[in-house]
């Protein structure tokens, strides 16, 4: 049982702390000599395995005073549009189901599912939410295969709004082929481009993407002013309230001012103005607008961010 508790706070370490501490057994053992004493619970599973809940608030603690990074909540989902060639003229997008076939076609279908379930193993195994294009009417006379292997991605982001993911993942694979995969991936208006299996591109999207919203032990508590509109009910001003309270950039918050449906918060956020902007993205708000305050005589200017509450 010890060696599973080890073996299952790697695996919780890896999600939440990115590949650096998860890819080092040494660290790990000297961060958590006694992974027993982080376990909540545990029962028997499937296969003579074993399900473990562990401490989470006691593991962030423990990471965040050694200098860690920790990406809890704040994760984007990525879009992960798949073409592929299979040769012999088989060419396929993979979406998020498998289409009806018939007998004769049973073995397409179970390659599909093999391919997809490769990327979804390693997005479960780091806590990336993904999903795939539904590839319905809509998705068909918007996309086809020569638009993602072509690599005309303009149309594929176009394609992938109804979605409201926060990433895409454009790949273009040849299994039975010597070619190396191509993809492509966007996130915040850059273009990254890669080669390689799918676990290994998954992962590098893991690692960015912990990069961007994991906050250091040692990041930085900036104050920031944060200017929210459209709270106009009570259950609007709860909302807002609760998001604040949940992300794991926000240090404290207060308010400073109320005028009209607007609430101006002073919001001491680990990483400054960027990273909260970023984790209230991803919780829904709308960003409006960004500009420097009137800085008080005496006083380091504050960074000001305004958003929009819709609910």
């Amino acid at each position: 049982r010890a060696a599973a508790y080890r073996d299952a706070l790697e695996v919780v370490l890896l999600r939440v702390s990115g590949s650096g501490i998860g890819d080092d057994p040494q660290m790990i053992d000297l961060l958590f000599p006694n992974p027993a004493s982080y376990v909540v619970q545990f029962r028997p599973g499937e296969a003579d395995t074993l399900w473990v809940t562990f401490d989470g608030v006691a593991i962030e603690d423990v990471l965040q005073r050694n200098g860690q990074a920790v990406w809890s909540s704040e994760r984007p989902l990525t879009l992960i549009w798949l073409a592929v060639d299979w040769g012999q003229g088989e060419r396929e997008i993979i979406g998020a189901d498998d289409p009806e076939r018939g007998d004769d076609e049973s073995r397409t279908i179970d390659r599909n599912r093999l391919l997809r379930q490769r990327v979804l193993d390693v997005a479960e195994r780091r806590g990336l939410p993904v999903a795939f294009p539904l590839l319905d009417t809509e998705d068909l006379a918007n996309i086809s295969f020569p638009d993602i292997w072509g690599g005309f991605d303009e149309l594929v982001l176009d394609a992938s709004e109804r979605y409201e993911a926060s990433s895409v993942l454009i790949g273009r694979i040849r299994p039975e082929s010597g070619q190396r995969n191509r993809w492509t991936y966007h996130f915040a208006g850059e273009e990254r481009a890669w080669t390689g299996e799918p676990e290994l591109v998954m992962n590098l999207v893991a690692d960015m993407l912990a990069a961007e919203f994991a906050i250091g032990g040692d990041a930085t508590v900036q104050s920031v002013e944060l200017g929210v509109a459209g709270i106009n009910t009570v259950d609007a001003y709860g909302s807002v309230h609760r998001t604040l309270s949940d992300l794991s950039v926000v240090e404290s918050f207060a308010i400073t001012s109320v005028e009209g449906d607007r609430i101006l918060y002073r919001v001491q956020a680990h990483g400054g103005a960027e990273r909260l902007a970023r984790a209230l993205r991803l919780s829904g708000l709308i960003e409006q607008d960004r500009f420097a305050s009137t800085p008080v005589a005496g006083a380091t200017p504050a960074a000001t961010l305004e958003f929009f509450y819709s609910p």
